[in-house]
């Protein structure tokens, strides 16, 4: 039987352990986890620069990787996800859940990538407790206005927001 590849996209500007409680569940899933971030032109004013989100999520993922025994893929993608998906032979596509508002976008997202690729399914993942409410937008106002957002986000993601 073949591995198992599961897709997990977004921007990660920043990283958050919102993020990481997803792909820690998704590492139950599926044998290859594909994390790829998004490679957006119309995005104002990032926090981390592209390559710096890459760098990070290496960092991060390794030691996920060695304690769950799942492989990490981590790649660009600009364009449809779903043909991003398709290309690293991902079968799951992995989203998290927040809220009702989540649920709600998602659920067209799925409608309108079921129909341009019905051999990939979605699975939700529900945000555990803890870090149901942290969102990357919310963070990312919080850390450009100067407070503190390290019960948000990793260790490595405070230290390259401090080297800046």
């Amino acid at each position: 039987m073949g591995r198992l590849v599961g897709f997990y996209p977004g921007s990660f500007d920043p990283l958050t352990n919102g993020h990481l409680d997803v792909i820690e569940r998704a590492c139950k899933l599926v044998d290859t986890l594909v994390v790829a971030v998004g490679i957006s032109a119309t995005k104002k004013n990032p926090l981390f620069a592209h390559q710096d989100r890459i760098t990070i999520l290496e960092q991060v993922l390794a030691p996920v990787g060695k304690r769950t025994d799942t492989e990490f893929k981590i790649v660009d993608f600009s364009g449809l996800m779903v043909n991003a998906a398709r290309e690293h032979g991902a079968k799951l596509i992995i989203r998290g859940l927040r809220d009702t508002t989540d649920y709600n976008y998602e659920m067209q997202m799925v409608g309108m990538n079921a129909q341009m690729a019905p051999d990939l399914q979605t699975v939700f993942l529900p945000s555990s407790p803890p870090v149901r409410h942290i969102s990357a937008t919310l963070v990312r106002q919080i850390a450009e206005m100067g407070g503190d957002i390290s019960a948000f986000v990793p260790q490595i993601v405070l230290k390259a927001l401090k080297s800046k």
